[in-house]
């Protein structure tokens, strides 16, 4: 009896230190947040942790996680860490017992990451990025060494140790460690949201100006009524999200600026958000793609956009495209999270409509696509031509500079390929007999679609019938009526462009400059 005693004691003890394991890496990150809250929320722990953990995880690795779990990646990125810091929390709290010093000390460790992280991080602005991390430590070290030194009274953690203290007495200290941490986390979320409500009070206040050239009507009929078929404009509300933005940048247009800096800039210029309100605005439908897409992904959306011509900004600031003698091949975009994106100049200025967006859908961009403004590129990936949340651009060359995509394997030339996707019917569907409507879009951006093809297992190719192609810009629409006949089917689907190059059969990867093979689904007629 007297081992399972022991034991017994033992395991309370073992779990009671645990729990203030726990307690200690709470209370650090409600107090780091809590500083980085008035400093800059996206210098707390696990927006930069985080953040540093994307930035040096492999490209394939990344396209994984997208494949995996699409626009949530995110999200369980954010649950991994905290769930990693649980169970260090766990560990050094259980080490405590026996090691006070050394389980604070890993706390403080912790907290050097953070700091590390935060002064690494692109957007970093200085040694203040550093102090969340710092003090959230501090804190976590202090209650971890003071509960451990509690629960080292007594050499078998008696009900009451030999100065008083008892397993309810440490409950009650663990209580008000965690009510206190909660307060300041609360605290510091409430100055979050208060800087959050000042940028949505801004977004708010934005009257967009009707522009001076509308983007033409769409054509009657680009949207098929094909059941199951995508919409042909994407709502904002379910408009495709990939980046690497841990915490959704809160800009406030009315502090938010632009500079246009570098080579072959001979009046450097900076502007205001209400500056671009003033300018003749440019309204234009352009289907935009990601290249993480893999060969029928979702990561394609179209919109009806607002904003200002890049090139008209360019050459008020005295840039030249490579082909007129200018210096710079590269246009490198920043966002205010520090992401660089690199565009060639060549495509930014040779006629197409190459936009500092500031409107979408009729409406001010929503935050979670860039407002208060961002840059866009038709024909070009996301990757090299959509920075959201903009705030510098710097012309410079692609042998000086190598942008952030481009550093982690990816090409640094991406126009968007040649593709087909079926919407209708779905993998695995079962179609009951008699006529099915095969429908899908398609999209070569910059060249517009010319033809689209269905085969019918090892059959031949059958021509689809086209909608109207509202601009080479945008993605189009197709369908194809099939009389069944009972089994399984394999459905393929391939695109011209408008220059009368086929999509390639060829399957290829995301990485490095776009997926490419034609989209196939596999059908049951019953």
């Amino acid at each position: 009896m007297a081992h399972v005693s022991t034991f017994r004691t033992s395991f309370a003890r073992g779990a009671l230190g645990a729990v203030s394991g726990l307690l200690a890496g709470y209370t650090a990150l409600a107090v780091a947040e809590s500083v980085a809250s008035p400093l800059r929320p996206q210098a707390g722990p696990v927006t930069v942790v985080g953040g540093a953990a994307i930035d040096r995880t492999p490209a394939a690795v990344k396209d994984f996680a997208i494949r995996t779990f699409g626009e949530n990646d995110k999200l369980v990125l954010q649950l991994g860490i905290l769930t990693v810091l649980g169970l260090l929390g766990v560990v050094l709290g259980i080490v405590s017992l026996r090691h006070r010093r050394a389980g604070a000390a890993g706390v403080l460790l912790f907290g050097v990451i953070g700091a590390a992280a935060a002064l690494t991080r692109p957007d970093a602005q200085g040694p203040a990025d550093a102090l969340p991390s710092i003090a959230g430590a501090t804190a976590g070290a202090a209650i971890l060494y003071f509960l451990a030194g509690k629960l080292s009274t007594g050499p078998a953690f008696p009900e009451t140790g030999p100065d008083g203290w008892s397993r309810r007495g440490f409950l009650v200290a663990a209580s008000v460690t965690a009510v206190a941490a909660t307060g300041a986390g609360a605290a510091g979320r409430a100055l979050t949201g208060r800087r959050s409500r000042g940028a949505a009070a801004s977004r708010a206040a934005v009257e967009l100006p009707a522009p001076s050239s509308p983007a033409r009507p769409l054509p009657e009929g680009v949207q098929l009524k094909a059941a199951g078929i995508s919409a042909f404009t994407t709502p904002n509300k379910d408009f495709y999200r990939v980046d690497t933005a841990l915490a959704v940048p809160q800009v406030d247009a009315d502090t938010w600026r632009l500079r246009i800096r570098g080579t072959g800039v001979t009046r450097p210029r900076s502007y205001t958000f209400r500056e671009l309100l003033t300018r003749p605005l440019i309204e234009r439908d352009i289907t935009l793609t990601c290249v993480s897409n893999e060969v029928g992904g979702p990561y394609i959306g179209h919109a009806r956009w607002l904003g200002v011509r890049l090139a008209d900004l360019l050459r008020e600031c005295g840039v030249k495209p490579p082909s007129d003698g200018g210096k710079a091949d590269q246009l490198v975009a920043r966002s205010v999270d520090g992401m660089t994106l690199g565009s060639p100049v060549e495509d930014v200025m040779d006629g197409r409509d190459a936009i500092l967006a500031v409107g979408m859908n009729g409406e001010p961009l929503p935050f979670d696509h860039g407002f208060p403004v961002r840059m866009l590129v038709p024909g070009l990936y996301g990757y090299v031509s959509a920075c959201k949340w903009i705030e510098d651009i710097e012309l410079t060359t692609f042998d000086a500079y190598d942008a952030y995509w481009v550093k982690r394997t990816w090409a640094r030339r991406a126009p968007i390929k040649t593709q087909a996707r079926i919407d209708t019917p779905k993998p695995f569907a079962r179609p009951a007999a008699g006529t099915v409507t095969i429908a899908g879009v398609a999209w070569a951006q910059h060249r517009g679609i010319q033809r689209v093809e269905v085969r019918i297992d090892d059959g031949p190719w059958q021509d689809a019938d086209l909608a109207p192609q509202a601009t080479a810009d945008t993605w189009r629409q197709w369908s194809l009526p099939w009389k069944t006949t009972p089994g399984g089917h394999n459905l393929t689907v391939r695109a011209t462009d408008g220059t009368g190059t086929a999509q390639t059969e060829q399957r290829t990867r995301t990485v490095p400059d776009g997926a490419g093979g034609w989209h196939s689904v596999f059908v049951t007629v019953g």
